[in-house]
Parts: C-alpha cells; structure tokens; sequence
C-alpha cells in the first residue's frame, strides 16, 4: 500500500492515508492518457460549424451570360464554388464529433493520472475542506498553507458549495467533486488537492 501525509487546512500534517496501488501505484500508460484526452476533448466539440454548396448560396439563379459568342467561358452560376462569393465544394457541415472509448481503457487512463500525481509529488490529500461562508481570501490562505503556487485541481467528495464559489475565481484553480474527475483536468492541473472521503470515493469506482 502507499502511504502519503494527511493535512489540515493550515498546511500541518495531521496524519496518514494509504492508497490503493491498482489505483494509485500503476505504470502511467502515456498511450491510453493520450487517447482519453483526445476522446474528451472530441466530445465537447459543439460541431455546428457549416459552409454553403453552391445550392446553398443566395443568387446565382441565371445564367451570367449566353453560352456562345461572347468569348468568355461558359458559366451557368455567379455561385459556382470557382467563383468569388460561390459555393464551397467539400466543406464542413454540422456533425457529432463524439465516438466510443472503451470503458476499460477510460478507467485505465484514470489510474494513470492518478499515479502520476503520486509518483511526482503532487497530490495534497485533506482530512476534510469545509467553509463557513464562500471566501475567495480564505480559499487562497488555504492554498497557501498547503504551498500550492501553480495551477491546481480541488476536489471533495460532495458538492461543497461554499468551496465552489471560493476557488471558481482564483485563476488556474478549478474546484470539482470526486464524480466529475476526468483525465483532462488532472493533466491540465500540475497538483491534486483532494479530501479524504474523496479519495475513498475516487477507489471505490476505478479500483479494477
């Protein structure tokens, strides 16, 4: 098991809390975070985007000039897509971007970010975040305390309301819960800061 130190909200140790290794200990798989990010990423795309074919564009509806005797080349449409201001011929049109990622490789991926944080030294476990009243000062002493000077990811195991509005302002800090954590935002967060109950949550649903 892995054992790393417990803190309060004033940055002193308070304890310990082993980890789980089929959560916590596995070989980053570089490939598999790699796929799930991409996989993520391709589901937030809206794909709304959307050109006009030539059927599409407004005018156009006669002939320019006749098909003889003036010397020019032959045209049927100011909207052909060789024309300025025509149609475009292969465009993008409204589409779902999304696709299927395997379960297994997503759960995968999880478990490697999760240890990368532990490998690196980057995972800040709390024995509880709680606030009386949302404050954006309390929040950042909090984090201060716990000598997090980079961009961070916070998450509890219940929506803490008060936590939400506190650390939603601070830049680079994003507040979460332990359901919503994905790979994207533990790559894109250097440091973990995680409370107790949500790491017993984060095992109890990607322990292989």
């Amino acid at each position: 098991m892995l054992t790393v130190p417990v803190y309060n909200t004033n940055g002193d140790q308070v304890g310990e809390i082993e980890l789980r290794e089929d959560v916590f200990g596995v070989p980053p798989h570089i490939h598999v975070l790699h796929e799930a990010v991409v996989w993520q990423l391709a589901r937030r795309r809206r794909g709304t985007h959307d050109t006009k074919t030539r059927g599409e564009v407004r005018g156009g509806g006669r002939k320019p000039w006749r098909q003889k005797g003036t010397g020019r080349a032959r045209h049927g449409s100011i909207r052909s897509p060789i024309w300025r201001k025509g149609g475009i011929v292969f465009g993008p049109h409204p589409r779902d971007y999304s696709y299927r990622l395997p379960k297994k490789v997503r759960r995968l991926a999880m478990r490697s970010a999760l240890s990368a944080k532990v490998r690196d030294g980057k995972l800040v476990v709390l024995d509880e975040l709680k606030l009386e009243q949302p404050r954006t000062k309390e929040m950042i002493r909090i984090l201060g305390n716990l000598k997090v000077n980079e961009k961070a990811l916070v998450v509890t195991a219940q929506p803490e309301e008060n936590v939400f509005k506190s650390a939603r302002n601070i830049p680079g800090v994003k507040p979460t819960v332990a359901d919503s954590l994905n790979v994207y935002d533990l790559l894109a967060h250097p440091t973990l800061v995680i409370t107790k109950e949500a790491v017993a949550r984060v095992q109890e649903v990607f322990a292989p």
